[in-house]
């Protein structure tokens, strides 16, 4: 399975149900994650980071609402919220406490491929939607809708957790992101653990990229401070300004 698939995580207490959802969403090229439970959901979301949760509200150990706060408080991962709810006061509560999307059972599988399609184009990370879908900057080319990294046109493999670290920056480029700020985009946390896990990536990432002197550096370190990405028109960077 490709590490840059995006990972979808289902919590949904029918298990016919979550059966059909999961299976729908891996033959259309989608890694699905399964929680019946709000509690088991919450720890799956901690433990994945997914991209995009479809949620039902009529779980058995809590109400959906829940999940939604809880989420909320610390990510702005998008929310579909799948639900035998049907009044107009359900919708609005659920919307309000920051779900994108509602749509009620019984539900059709083309709807529901389209609000998951919709939903992942929108930019995780500041809210909006990505800039025509592929950002492009002296040979570096980072394709947003199929989750794919190019150099000098031949694909670099990332794992997930790289691909979206490039991703974070690139969608910031030309400023200097702080370790913290990239931190709480790419795990939600800013302890001493997770600012190593980023430097340990960040090496990963910048020895994939073929960042070496004399040649383009698209990620600059700001020692000291975090890391800044290239804009899409910089020119190729002199060795000088390699940044080690």
């Amino acid at each position: 399975m490709s590490n840059n698939k995006f990972k979808v995580l289902i919590i949904e207490d029918e298990a016919n149900i979550c059966s059909f959802i999961q299976t729908l969403l891996e033959t259309n090229g989608y890694q699905a994650l399964v929680a019946q439970t709000c509690v088991m959901g919450m720890t799956m979301f901690i433990s994945y980071n997914p991209d995009l949760v479809i949620l039902d509200l009529g779980l058995p150990d809590r109400d959906g609402l829940d999940a939604i706060r809880s989420i909320r408080q610390k990510y702005l991962t998008p929310i579909i919220v799948l639900s035998a709810r049907t009044t107009e006061q359900d919708k609005i509560e659920s919307l309000d406490l920051g779900a994108n999307d509602y749509i009620t059972k019984p539900f059709g599988t083309g709807e529901l491929l389209a609000r998951v399609r919709a939903a992942l184009r929108v930019n995780r990370y500041g809210g909006g939607s990505l800039p025509g879908g592929v950002f492009s900057a002296q040979g570096l080319t980072i394709n947003y809708e199929r989750r794919k990294v190019f150099v000098d046109g031949q694909e670099v493999r990332l794992t997930q957790t790289e691909y979206n670290i490039v991703a974070f920056l690139s969608e910031h480029a030309g400023r200097v992101m702080t370790y913290a700020a990239i931190v709480r985009a790419i795990w939600g946390d800013t302890d001493a653990s997770s600012t190593k896990k980023l430097q340990v990536n960040m090496a990963n990432i910048r020895k994939k990229l073929g960042s070496r002197p004399g040649s383009n550096t698209y990620i600059l370190n700001e020692l000291g401070v975090g890391y800044r990405m290239i804009e899409e028109d910089a020119k190729p960077m002199e060795s000088a300004e390699e940044t080690k």
